[in-house]
């Protein structure tokens, strides 16, 4: 039967990767209109989103505490990794589809479609979630008479859903949707316009909060916050819910105060542990790396950037300019809101839902309160447009390659944009805007996200050892005079020698040598996944002698393969972009990656199974048949490749003959 999938056919396709040559590499139905700014811009308004203005005051407060800073610097270190190896990517591979193509290319077409599937979830979620987040934020600038209405009007009482369905998100995403879809070049201007107006409020909140600053705020010791939080009470026999609503919403009753003390028993009244310490440290070390967790989220969004590899101009240079200079304009920012709010007020004071209109008013300048109200739209506005520009791109790059179906890969001839991908997604994301209550949901933004961030570094450090690297135009690459040598018969034919490990016998990538490669990259990465599961463990039940010896185990197990990879050879072609310190950059970004992945609630991982069962149905009832790989569909293309230029050479004959008759003719 036609319609049956063997095992054997099944197997291939896992296998099979996408092949991008010197011929289709720069090959594009998409308008090429985006600049180094543009993606600049595209990048800072999809990572700069609203956690600017909220996220910095719940991490302080609940935490890091004033070390929050320091979180954000290595939060942004670690996604700067990231970014560095979707950048060599982008120089390698400049085609619509980020991590999905990227791992097309390197790893096989299985394992490309899992990411590209995952990231179609993770945007599309993650869209439904910033529509509802601009409606809230909207309506609480209107006293929340949108919320006051559709709940008399129409709420919805099911578990799983929304209060009410939020029909102003659905009409928010399909205006954004149209926008999108009408051109590339007019979404970027109403993005960068956006991402102006955000900057500028954030220019505006760190020059008038320094203003404001007190570096005492980083140095209160336990005593003195002690003392600030008794001092609030002005009778010490007062009831001490009252003092704890006012200040930290965490004092309790105690069992009875006739006859004690009243300092004493508010002491003992109050729980302590969530003031920390004091201090720029007041949650210690864990607190730090905790917050360093939850502050790389910040950082995600500048992927989008790599979707856009078929609309940038020169995209093997835009591209890594634009991921790198968006990820440093966004460290920048979280550094600088950060210091300015925990400066402004110490960490244990700060609100976590408006941290900073309430900072502000605290000073003394409550009307700073406005403009932070039109930044928080701004940027909520461009955490939009990022979610959702990068959808369309990822399905026109499934359906191309044919693995998904073939009419979402349709380019209207006069926008130039995947005019069907584009609606579709945008009407999926808007439906789920209406009637879902996304805050279970938002995980499952991550896992697609962090999955493809590991797949990219693993591609790079794979494609960096392998003998016939991915083909990129000329102009991309030179080969190293030592490297001009073919690779001989012999060292094709060579076999495995565990000295070899440390030894290689090749000064250049030999197929043994990518092997030795693939294999160690697949033992470490097994490692680092095993040491995070275990970390989780500990958290859970406590530090054992037996946890300690597998965590030795799975460290050493994680080092030594990066350490073999470290002694073999190089590919020696220059890209325009290279990521430096290969093998150690991937392979940090990949354990990062892993052990954030490993952090997500079990619940999180069950519901990415429906939607890969699904996908699965998808890839192996349609994709497998369907992809461009596929050997029947190859024969097909390179036929019609071959009789396209044989038609171009006979017109350009032609128009020869015609134009030596014609000078004859004269």
């Amino acid at each position: 039967m036609t319609g049956c999938i063997g095992c054997a056919e099944i197997g291939q396709a896992v296998a099979r990767r996408k092949n991008v040559d010197e011929d289709t590499v720069g090959e594009s139905k998409l308008a090429r209109v985006l600049t180094v700014f543009d993606l600049t811009a595209l990048g800072v308004g999809a990572t700069l989103g609203a956690g600017v203005y909220i996220l910095t005051g719940s991490v302080a407060k609940e935490i890091s505490g004033p070390s929050v800073v320091i979180s954000f610097l290595i939060a942004a270190i670690t996604s700067i990794l990231s970014g560095l190896c979707y950048a060599e990517f982008g120089a390698r591979v400049p085609k619509a589809g980020s991590g999905y193509v990227y791992s097309y290319v390197t790893v096989g077409e299985c394992c490309a479609f899992v990411i590209g599937w995952n990231l179609i979830l993770s945007y599309v979620i993650g869209a439904a979630s910033v529509a509802r987040a601009w409606t809230g934020n909207f309506d609480a600038l209107i006293d929340n008479k949108i919320k006051t209405y559709m709940l008399e009007c129409c709420s919805m009482d099911v578990p799983g859903l929304a209060e009410y369905p939020d029909l102003f998100s659905f009409v928010i995403v399909m205006i954004l949707t149209a926008l999108i879809a009408f051109g590339v070049k007019e979404f970027a201007m109403v993005n960068k316009i956006f991402t102006v107006l955000n900057i500028g409020v954030i220019l505006f909140v760190v020059i008038a909060g320094m203003t404001q600053a007190d570096l005492h705020n980083w140095a209160w010791t336990f005593e003195e916050i002690q003392e600030y939080v008794l001092s609030t009470n002005s009778s010490p026999m007062t009831n001490f819910t009252t003092v704890a609503n006012e200040v930290l919403s965490n004092v309790t009753y105690a069992p009875s105060l006739n006859g004690t003390n009243g300092a004493t028993m508010a002491q003992l009244a109050i729980d302590w542990a969530p003031y920390g310490n004091g201090g720029f440290l007041p949650f210690g070390f864990f607190g730090l790396i905790s917050g360093t967790a939850t502050c790389f989220y910040a950082f995600v969004g500048f992927d989008c950037i790599a979707t856009t590899g078929e609309e940038a101009i020169n995209p093997q240079k835009s591209i890594p300019m634009g991921i790198v200079l968006s990820l440093a304009v966004c460290c920048v920012a979280y550094l600088a809101i950060s210091a300015t709010l925990t400066l402004m007020q110490p960490y244990f004071l700060l609100d976590t839902l408006a941290p900073l209109p309430v900072a502000f008013e605290k000073v003394g300048m409550a009307w700073a309160s406005y403009p932070v109200a039109v930044g928080a739209i701004c940027a909520l506005s461009t955490s939009l447009l990022g979610a959702m520009f990068p959808m369309p791109r990822i399905i026109y790059a499934m359906a191309i390659d044919g693995l998904l179906f073939k009419f979402l890969a349709k380019v209207h001839d006069r926008t130039k944009t995947p005019l069907i991908a584009t609606f579709l997604s945008g009407t999926f994301a808007g439906i789920m805007a209406i009637f879902f209550d996304l805050k279970e949901l938002v995980d499952l933004m991550s896992i697609g996200t962090l999955a493809a961030y590991t797949l990219v570094a693993t591609s790079v450090m794979l494609l960096r050892y392998q003998p016939d690297a991915v083909p990129v135009a000329e102009e991309d690459f030179d080969l190293k005079k030592d490297d001009l040598t073919p690779i001989r018969t012999e060292a094709r034919t060579e076999s495995f020698e565990f000295v070899m490990l440390v030894r290689p016998k090749s000064s250049f990538p030999t197929p043994i040598i990518s092997k030795i490669v693939n294999w160690c990259t697949v033992i470490s990465a097994l490692n680092m996944a095993l040491f995070s599961i275990t970390i989780a463990l500990i958290t859970q039940f406590g530090w054992n002698a037996i946890f300690i010896i597998f965590i030795v185990i799975f460290i050493l197990g994680s080092i030594a393969p990066i350490v073999a990879i470290a002694l073999q050879p190089q590919s020696g072609k220059e890209l325009s972009f290279s990521v430096p310190l290969v093998p150690l950059v991937p392979a940090l970004n990949m354990f990062v990656n892993i052990f954030l992945m490993v952090s997500l609630p079990p619940s999180t991982w069950y519901k990415m199974v429906i939607w890969m069962v699904l996908g699965a149905l998808i890839y192996l009832f349609y994709g497998v048949r369907h992809s461009e790989e596929h050997p029947a569909n190859k024969m097909v293309t390179n036929k019609n490749g071959a009789r396209d230029k044989e038609m171009q050479t006979m017109d350009n004959r032609a128009d020869a003959d015609g134009a030596l008759l014609e000078s004859e003719q004269v």
